[in-house]
Parts: C-alpha cells; sequence; structure tokens
C-alpha cells in the first residue's frame, strides 16, 4: 500500500520535511496548517516541490470546530472552509482532515451535526475536495469513530467520509472490529500512530507520547487487519506527535517512520521482506582506544589473553572460551577515544540477516578491507554500532577469524575456576532520541525479541532501558538512554563477561591487578533485610563490591570494573532460570560510577 506521513511528525522547516519524506521512500504528505502558515513558500511552490521530490499532498490538516452549532457560527465556518478549499486547490491535494469538534459552542445534536457536515461537503464538492471526518479522543460530543460514522452515514453525501485514527480508536478502548462495518469507500484516510500505555490524561497523551508503530503498546496490526477487511485501499499514513521526534534530525525520523510501517505491512501480509534472521550468539565485541594499554591491562585482569592480531590492521583478538574482544587502535579511535563501536553477531545465514536489513532501511557500511580479508556483511545500528554478520565456525562461509595471525595459544575456558567464557550481554547507550527507533530497530532488523522498558534512577536523572534478545539468550542487548541530551557523550557502555563462579572471578581479577567497583555499606546493610544469605557471604560480597538479585526462576551475582574512556566490564553468573540484569542494583552502580573518575 501507499505509505505518507504528516509533516508535524518530523522536525525542521517544510522544505526539510518534504526531503527527509522523500529521501526515506515516502510516496506521499499530510501538510499540517502550521508548517504551510510558518512556509515563505507559496502554496504552488510547494506544490510544485512535492512533485520534485516525487511526493503526493493526500490530506491537509485539520479543520476544526466545525459542526453542530450555531446557523451564525456555522456561516462563519463555511467562510472560512471556503478559504481552506481555495488554498487546497493551490497545493493540488483533495482531501481535508475536519476534526470532531471541542468547541463549547457546540450542540449535542447528532442531525444539525449531520447536516452541517453536509452543507460543508456541498461547499466542497464545487472545489473537487473530499471532507475527511475523524473523532479526536477528548472530542466534545463526537469521541468515537463508530459515533463518528453514524453522523457521515446520517449525512450521507458522497464528498464527505470519515477518517480513521489509531490513536484515537485505541486510546479510548474501543473495539476496531467494527470498522468492518464500514464501506471502504467512506473510508477517506487512515492515520497510524502507536503510543506507550500510560494512565494520563488523553490529550496530553496524545499531543506528547505517540510514536511509530511496533514502538508502543497498542495493537496497530490488529486494527489495520480490520480497515484492510472493510475495503479500504488508501494510503497508511503516520500521523505521531511526539517531543522528542519534533527535536531529532528529520532524515532519521523519517527513515524510522518508514521502516515500522514497513514491518506493520509485512505483519499483516500487505509487504513481502526478506525473513528474519535471528543471530544465535556474539563472535566478538570490537573496542576502540587511542590507548590500548589500559585496556589491554583490564583484558588480561579478566582472564583474556591476547591471541591474534589483523593482517592488515591495527587490531588485537583478545579471547577467553567463546568470550572475544578485539581491540582497534587506528585513526578513529584517535579521535573518539575508547568506545565499544562494532558488534558481531553470529548469524545461520549472514547474507539472508543483510538483506533483511538492507530491506529495513539499515545504513549497509562500505568496508575497507584488503583482498585476502573475509568479505562480512555489516550495517549501521541507530546508535552507529557497527553490526556484523559472522559465522565462526561454519568452514563454507568467510570467517574473521581468518583475518587474524595467531599470535599465542590460550587455555580452554574450564582451566581456571571462575574463568569467564563468553559474553553474557552488551549494554548499548543510544542517542536521546533514537532510543525507541533502536528498540524498533533490533527487533525488526535483527528479529530479537523486546522486553519491558525500565525506568533505572540516576543520581542526575532517570534514564530508560529496554533490553532485546534472542529466544535462547545467547544474544542479550541493553539499550539504555540518559536522562538528557548532555549525556550521550559521556555515559558508559559495557560488557557483561559470563562466569559460572563471579566469587573466584572477583579474587583472580582483583589479584591480577584489576581495580573493582567499590559499592556502599549501606547496600549491602540493606540486602541483609531483604534476603538470608549462608554465613560470611555477604561479607564476601562487600569485600568484592559484588551486587545481588534474585527473582522467582533464580539468582543473579556481578560486579564491574573501573570504566576506561567510555567502557566498563561488568562480570556475572546466572544461576536458575533468571533472565534479568539486576536493575533493582542499577542505582547504587550508578551512583558509585559517578564517584569514580575514569581511567584514560
Amino acid at each position: 500500500m501507499r505509505t505518507s506521513i504528516a509533516t508535524v511528525s518530523l522536525s525542521g522547516s517544510l522544505t526539510e520535511k518534504l526531503t527527509a519524506a522523500s529521501r526515506a521512500g515516502f510516496d506521499g504528505v499530510e501538510i499540517f496548517e502550521n508548517d504551510l502558515l510558518a512556509s515563505p513558500l507559496t502554496p504552488e511552490e510547494i506544490r510544485a516541490r512535492c512533485a520534485d521530490l516525487g511526493l503526493t499532498i493526500d490530506l491537509y490538516q485539520p479543520m476544526r470546530d466545525i459542526e453542530a452549532v450555531p446557523e451564525d457560527e456555522f456561516a462563519r465556518n463555511l467562510r472560512r472552509a471556503r478559504h481552506k478549499f481555495e488554498l487546497m486547490r493551490r497545493l493540488g491535494t483533495d482531501a481535508v482532515l475536519v476534526c470532531s469538534t471541542v468547541s463549547p459552542l457546540a450542540l449535542d445534536d447528532d442531525a444539525l451535526a449531520a447536516a452541517q457536515l453536509g452543507r460543508l461537503a456541498d461547499l466542497a464538492q464545487d472545489f473537487g475536495v473530499r471532507v475527511a471526518y475523524e473523532a479526536l479522543a477528548w472530542g466534545r460530543h463526537v469521541s468515537t469513530y463508530d459515533h463518528a460514522w453514524s453522523i457521515v452515514e446520517a449525512a450521507g453525501h458522497p464528498a464527505l467520509g470519515t477518517c480513521l485514527d489509531s490513536f484515537h480508536i485505541l486510546s479510548r478502548g474501543s473495539d476496531p472490529k467494527g470498522i468492518e462495518d464500514i464501506p471502504g469507500e467512506k473510508i477517506f484516510f487512515l492515520q497510524l500512530a502507536d503510543a506507550p500505555l500510560l494512565a494520563m490524561d488523553v490529550l496530553q497523551w496524545s499531543r506528547h507520547y505517540r510514536c511509530f508503530p511496533g514502538q508502543g503498546g497498542f495493537d496497530i496490526a490488529g486494527l489495520l487487519q480490520h480497515v484492510v477487511r472493510a475495503g479500504y485501499d488508501g494510503p497508511l499514513s503516520l500521523e505521531v506527535f511526539n517531543d522528542v521526534f519534533r527535536q531529532a534530525e528529520a532524515g532519521t525520523t523519517a527513515v524510522d517512520a518508514r521502516r515500522s510501517l514497513l514491518v506493520l505491512q509485512e505483519s499483516i501480509g500487505l509487504a513481502s521482506l526478506p525473513g528474519p534472521v535471528v543471530p544465535t550468539g556474539i563472535a566478538f565485541a570490537e573496542l576502540v582506544t587511542p590507548d590500548a594499554e589500559p585496556v589491554a591491562a583490564i583484558l588480561g585482569a579478566l582472564g583474556l589473553a591476547r591471541t591474534a592480531r589483523h593482517r592488515s590492521k591495527p587490531v588485537d583478538l583478545w579471547e577467553r572460551g567463546e568470550a572475544r574482544i578485539l581491540v582497534n587502535t587506528g585513526p578513529a579511535a584517535r579521535r573518539d577515544g575508547t568506545g565499544l563501536a562494532a558488534v558481531g553477531l553470529e548469524s545461520p545465514d549472514p547474507e539472508g540477516a543483510a538483506r533483511r536489513a538492507e530491506a529495513l532501511l539499515a545504513p549497509v557500511l562500505p568496508r575497507r578491507r584488503a583482498p585476502e580479508d573475509a568479505p562480512l556483511d555489516a550495517v549501521a545500528a541507530p546508535d552507529g554500532t557497527e553490526l556484523f554478520f559472522c559465522a565462526t565456525d561454519r568452514p563454507e562461509l568467510p570467517n574473521w577469524r581468518a583475518d587474524f595471525e595467531t599470535i599465542e595459544y590460550v587455555e580452554t575456558a574450564g582451566d581456571v575456576a571462575g574463568a569467564v567464557d563468553r559474553i553474557d550481554h552488551l549494554a548499548l547507550t543510544q542517542p536521546w532520541h533514537h532510543f525507541d527507533e533502536a528498540a524498533l530497530f533490533h527487533r525488526s532488523v535483527l528479529g530479537l525479541h523486546g522486553q519491558e522498558s525500565v525506568d533505572v534512577a540516576d543520581p542526575y536523572g532517570l534514564f530508560r532501558s529496554r533490553a532485546v534478545t534472542n529466544s535462547g539468550g545467547s544474544v542479550r542487548i541493553a539499550l539504555a538512554v540518559g536522562p538528557a541530551p548532555t549525556e550521550d557523550e559521556t555515559r558508559a557502555q559495557h560488557i557483561a563477561l559470563a562466569t559460572d563462579d563471579v566469587v573466584a572471578a572477583a579474587r583472580r581479577f582483583r589479584a591480577a591487578g584489576g581495580g573493582l567497583l567499590p559499592m556502599p555499606a549501606n547496600y549491602y546493610d540493606d540486602l541483609a533485610a531483604r534476603y538470608e544469605f549462608t554465613e560470611g557471604e555477604l561479607a564476601t560480597y562487600r569485600e568484592l563490591g559484588i551486587l545481588y538479585d534474585r527473582d522467582a526462576q533464580g539468582e543473579f551475582r556481578h560486579c564491574y570494573t573501573r570504566t576506561v574512556g567510555r567502557v566498563f566490564f561488568e562480570l556475572v553468573q546466572r544461576d536458575g532460570g533468571y533472565q534479568g540484569y539486576g536493575a533493582q542494583n542499577a542505582p547504587v552502580r550508578l551512583a558509585a560510577q559517578h564517584g569514580q573518575r575514569p581511567l584514560r
């Protein structure tokens, strides 16, 4: 189906919004009145600009407070409408959105509303315009889609139909199945928006917290199925009011928006995309650093060994068991300092994974490589992290390990008690305006499952975290966003390494010269009040800075290294079926990190 986006969904000038929509692959736009009023372009110039960009103008909106008013007021409304219809003729669009009235002058009289909307449609028809009547969830007398449709049906005018808006329908808890009773040709327009499930005033909810389909808690796919069954064949259009989107770069937001519609259409069989290829593990995590010495010291103390070096690049491989860290000291590292730059994902079909990513608008990354280097496919995640699709143990496929020349033998993970044996999870800090985009990206492009979003208290604000994982838990990525935009450049990322004995691992790390992050005594006093421990157990945790959590499935013990640049490491021990990340301990850890100066 054709896709469209309301200009209110994007930041910037009208020209910037139109350009972003076109580049993202949208077929059309809804012109929001405020965007037109603020533009220096004439309606004719806007029309020409859209044509040059390959965009149709699918809707002009909104016209407010039109119907069910006293006759003298309605006469003024018709005068206003005439001017808008003349403007629309100049714009080259034939559909206008009329919202159900919120005016205190409006009367609770459906017959009057139908009669006046019919007269409005008479005038619109003279200009070749169709009127799409929409029920606002906070409308004064009309607030549900079925009520709006009953008024349209009563008016019985060919130039009058209804506009369905997923937010207005689902935020009120209306059953969308009744949409199937509306003739498809009378559904003049469809607007889609998701939203997190919040208990708040519906107007504020709508104006500030809408998001793209798949980023909130509404069943947008279910609603769309009902609309399609009704016979609607117009555009799928996004109308999203969101404070973050209004400040984010328009191009990135438009790509995120279009991706959401592709995934939505795929979910109900309206679009055919390469199927998701779910990663089965983490092949490696790559750090970039201007100074390898502090990173090497921590990795060595953690029990990893420097086993190989890339044949043509300044990249070393550190590993133990299936825990593999690449340390890159190339030119990019000198600009940005120590950070987590890339992740290798084990894939059963690397080429298929890349095709899926490209079809969902993920930027394919060009690679500078020698002729003998493995031809790995890579795409960029929303935060800029490079994602490589790997097949480490598949001899018939290109193997990234073949690019490295062995330096020394490394012991297997089982040789030492408490040795790390794999990467348990990665924590990636997202730019403040890409959090929802990142969650949708990792679910739709990589096929990972999203867990519930968690709010975590930081000494200087509140940040959000949401984990995505495969079904077996061999790939876990925690996505986080800081309390404020300024946090993007300073908030650390981390790599969690799994061990079967975190106490032994922590002692080995400390004995090797590693610095563990100390935790306040008050934390352990509280642990003693909440849980019962064996004799000496809590004292050991206090000594080593080990944090503890448990749920109905199992237990979780973890501790942290000092931060190097923007990166720190976590040692984790999962027992039983524990699937979390110790979220209730995060405020204590964050406070402890604020009190420590990172290593450079």
